[in-house]
């Protein structure tokens, strides 16, 4: 959690920008990320300086003798505004392109080749380089919310049809795939990375003790107070270096993405997150990541595009095999199952056409998930989710590579504890948010489903929680989908219950119609009189 004060500061640091000319979201936090890039590399230069110091150890260094001109403690101790920008401009953004890319390995290599210093007022960089260096980036508790924050004001879609996923769906997700610690996870078109940092935070506090759970109450800057806590992850263990090396994979073929997502998950604090610039629809992808691009994770986590640009021709063969088309919606879909190991796990949010279609492709894929693998749930959400970037109209799609599906659990979320206009202010009170509940009869859902027993328990089980197609969560046999052509909307199978009006009879309505027109008559006579 950070404070008002904090939240205070960046506000003014983005009014800054916009001040100053800049006006575009993502370049903002983009000119933002590369100086608080700038600041943790001399930080970790420091550090390793100390630990030198004290082990006589060395290290590699980031900065080479005729490079410490450009360490972030010498640069916010240049006087002139135009000896900043130039040391900047000509200095340490050629570094990032060729230095710092190298000596931090691959994290930040593949999209810092063609970093760019956009602010051209040399009074602005003075008050960004300012402003970033009041930020706390030393207290990692902080930092990731800081960043969240920072992409919080992200507000229009990209050209590819990208947007942020509020990340409150994206922890509902999370909490209802509930990923372990030996998992490997993927968003094969991760943009900001949001599904993987929040994935992060969900392992932190999956795998905190008591005593790793520290309470700390803060104050805003209105003096208030309030508690916040403090997962360290400290249940982690053994598997702490495969969090920090081998558990979250990104990719995307958006080099400003690519840039605010490793940062985003440095700042919440995996160590080095496997981040790469990369199509995944493309024929290159398997040739470039072999063990990523078949049966290379546990689970998958994703938003993926709905539209934009796709070049058919580069399109992988494979994916076009198991459903011929140009939407990226159903071949994202296709190349999740073909990234997922036997019986991985996915969470996709796909747009409703995708569950309805009618055409060839559409029905193909679904076919495909239903025949060849377990399709496990459907959660449909309200239209207005993704506003104020778009108003399409969603679902969560939940499946297991492998087997065969027999039944699918739907879940009708008609709110989410926000509004559903451009505003989404957020909503108290009964009825405001399903996705508590979304949650619990999930787990509920694979709970039964999992007990050992005998079977005839189990199904008596299930069709006591879920065989009223008039609640928000039921089952549908998928029988009865194969026999409605792999149909997937919800409104196909959830039944509603029409409440019984009675009204009075046509002859009682006229006759009070009558009376009425009379009164009104009546009244109209003696206004007459009156004049």
């Amino acid at each position: 959690m950070i404070t008002g004060q904090l939240k205070s500061k960046i506000d003014k640091l983005w009014e800054e920008f916009w001040i100053g000319g800049i006006a575009n979201p993502l370049t903002v936090i983009e000119q933002i990320t590369f100086l608080m890039y700038a600041r943790l590399l001399d930080m970790n230069e420091t550090s390793d300086e100390k630990r030198s110091a004290r082990t006589g150890k060395p290290f590699n260094r980031r900065f080479t003798d005729d490079q410490q001109h450009l360490r972030w403690s010498k640069l916010i101790h240049i006087e002139s505004a135009n000896n900043l920008m130039i040391v900047i401009k000509d200095g340490l953004f050629p570094y990032f392109r060729t230095s710092a890319a190298s000596t931090e390995g691959s994290l930040f290599a593949e999209f810092m080749k063609d970093a760019q210093l956009m602010v051209q007022k040399p009074s602005l960089l003075v008050k960004a380089v300012e402003m970033v260096n009041e930020l706390p980036l030393e207290q990692n508790d902080i930092k990731g919310d800081l960043y969240e924050y920072l992409l919080s004001k992200l507000t229009t879609a990209g050209i590819n049809g990208q947007f942020r996923t509020p990340r409150h769906i994206i922890r509902a997700m999370i909490e209802m795939m509930d990923p372990k610690a030996t998992d490997r996870i993927c968003d094969p078109a991760c943009g900001t990375a949001g599904f993987l940092s929040t994935t992060y935070e969900f392992m932190l506090e999956k795998y905190s003790s008591e005593d790793g759970t520290i309470k700390t109450t803060v104050l805003d800057d209105k003096g208030e107070a309030s508690e916040q806590v403090l997962y360290t992850g400290d249940l982690l263990g053994e598997h702490r270096h495969h969090v920090d090396t081998d558990m979250f994979h990104g990719f995307d073929f958006d080099a400003t993405m690519l840039r605010i997502a490793a940062m985003n998950l440095v700042m919440h604090g995996v160590g080095e997150p496997d981040i790469h610039y990369q199509d995944t629809l493309s024929q290159k992808f398997r040739e470039r990541f072999p063990n990523e691009a078949q049966e290379g994770f546990d689970l998958v986590l994703a938003n993926p595009p709905f539209k934009g640009s796709l070049d058919e021709d580069d399109v992988s063969p494979d994916i076009l095999k198991k459903v011929k088309t140009k939407k990226t919606e159903l071949l994202f879909v296709a190349l999740i199952l073909r990234m997922l190991k036997l019986g991985g796990r996915a969470a996709v949010i796909v747009p409703d056409g995708v569950l309805f279609g009618s055409s060839n492709a559409h029905q193909q894929l679904r076919a495909e998930l239903l025949d060849n693998n377990q399709l496990e749930g459907i959660i449909s959400l309200p239209s207005g989710v993704f506003k104020p970037y778009a108003g399409v109209s969603t679902a969560v799609m939940i499946f297991t590579k492998g087997g065969r599906t027999e039944q699918v659990w739907f879940y009708d979320l008609l709110a989410d504890g926000y509004s559903l206009d451009d505003k989404r202010t957020p909503l108290k009170g009964e009825g405001s948010n399903d996705l508590p509940d979304a949650i619990a009869q999930w787990k509920q859902y694979q709970e039964i489903r999992n007990a050992s027993g005998d079977s005839s328990d189990v199904g008596r089980l299930m069709s006591d929680a879920f065989g009223d197609k008039t609640k928000k969560a039921f089952l549908v046999n998928a029988d009865d989908i194969r026999a409605n052509k792999y149909d997937l909307s919800i409104n196909r199978y959830k039944e509603v219950v029409y409440a019984e009006e009675e009204y009075e009879a046509p002859k009682v309505i006229l006759k009070r119609l009558k009376e009425l027109e009379n009164s009104i008559l009546t009244d109209l006579d003696e206004l007459e009189k009156m004049l």
